[in-house]
């Protein structure tokens, strides 16, 4: 299922905030073009073509700060799906803090909190993410059309921050709000990724029928808005809605679809994720070996991504069950422990469990029913709502 950091060194700032002369008529329209088309890229999910758009593009905040704004908010953007989650961190504080100048509107300053917002929830600051998202809400609230498609987006994003929390109503509610708003302003591609929001709710609630049911309404949304990569990530989630519900064949076409669909549009990272999908169909199929083989093919792809924390948490958990199916025990404790360590970055309770749970598995396999207790015990207690 889909899903979102140790972090690479903050590159040099980009030519784009150098000071430099006023932008003149001509010299304002180049930038506006070159701008212009690397939100194209942006849309298409070119990310590294529209950090290139924008690497000739100079524009000094102080005469030009409603173009500066933008070319932030564009290379954060970009920068956060290739994986560079300190850069894009760093981009979308300088443009919050540009958009409290008086010249932006309530709107912008609603814009820049929720882009910030999605790099703390990227870094794992989950806490502070809501709070970002929290913002954007409020401030968007007057907006409009403009304020609408903010904080359907704030809703959707903070849904998933819920979801992390194991706060499923607070979840349910964001998910579905997001999709009122989507629909009220008429953009399918916020739809989509709303509907997608609902449906991982629905799974994560133990109703695979009604998570299929939005996984495919978002599919649809997603197909005629021309969002590729969205449809990808939903065909993903499809496949492991089939399999839950007993149907491994029907699971495996999602997948093998969902790998092509993602190397369509050169998102190696969701084919990885694809094909760690795969590996646990087949593990659980009763073919540890290819689930092996997955398993490393997927994780070679992923390699240190930041942005997919919970994916590599879950591949280390199929390779080492794929393992302890093949006798190699130590191996696969090795696999558990590093699935631990990335879900614990993460601040995900439910899924530190899982390794747990692994763990114990692979214990009571050896005999040790003590050590394999006391981890389901830490699991159990771990997931409890009840504490008094």
């Amino acid at each position: 299922m889909e899903s979102t950091a140790a972090l690479p060194e903050l590159p040099p700032v980009t030519p784009a905030f150098v000071q430099a002369p006023a932008i003149g008529g001509s010299g304002r329209s180049e930038t506006t073009s070159a701008l212009a088309k690397a939100e194209r890229h942006l849309d298409e999910h070119r990310y590294a073509d529209a950090v290139e758009a924008l690497s000739e593009v100079h524009i000094p905040t102080t005469s030009a700060p409603d173009l500066a704004l933008r070319v932030l908010h564009c290379e954060a953007w970009a920068r956060l799906y290739l994986g560079e989650v300190e850069a894009a961190d760093a981009l979308a504080e300088r443009a919050r803090a540009l958009s409290e100048g008086a010249t932006f509107s309530d709107v912008d300053r609603a814009e820049a909190l929720f882009r910030l917002g999605c790099c703390r929830l990227k870094r794992n600051r989950v806490s502070n993410a809501v709070s970002l998202f929290t913002l954007a809400l409020r401030l968007g609230e007057r907006g409009g059309i403009d304020g609408d498609r903010v904080r359907a987006q704030a809703f959707e994003w903070r849904a998933r921050c819920y979801q992390l929390q194991r706060e499923w109503d607070a979840a349910q509610i964001d998910a579905e709000s997001a999709v009122e708003l989507a629909q009220l302003i008429g953009d399918g591609r916020l739809e989509a990724l709303a509907l997608m929001q609902c449906s991982l709710v629905a799974e994560r609630g133990g109703d695979p029928l009604l998570a299929r049911f939005y996984a495919e309404r978002a599919r649809s949304q997603a197909n005629d808005n021309g969002d590729r990569q969205t449809e990808a990530r939903i065909v993903n989630n499809l496949g492991g809605l089939s399999f839950l519900l007993g149907e491994p064949e029907i699971a495996v076409a999602y997948l093998k679809e969902s790998f092509a669909l993602s190397l369509e549009i050169g998102n190696e990272a969701d084919a990885a994720q694809a094909v760690s999908s795969l590996a646990q169909v087949h593990l659980r199929c009763g073919a540890p070996q290819l689930a092996e083989e997955q398993a490393r093919h997927a994780l070679s792809i992923l390699a240190e991504r930041a942005d997919y924390v919970d994916e590599r948490g879950n591949v280390h958990l199929v390779l080492g069950r794929a393992l302890v199916e093949q006798s190699r025990e130590d191996e696969a404790m090795k696999e558990f422990a590093a699935a631990e360590w990335l879900f614990e970055s993460l601040g995900s309770v439910s899924h530190v469990a899982a390794a747990w749970m692994a763990q114990g598995d692979l214990y009571g396999r050896r005999g040790d029913l003590e050590a394999s207790t006391a981890l389901y015990r830490r699991a159990a207690e771990a997931l409890q709502d009840f504490n008094f």
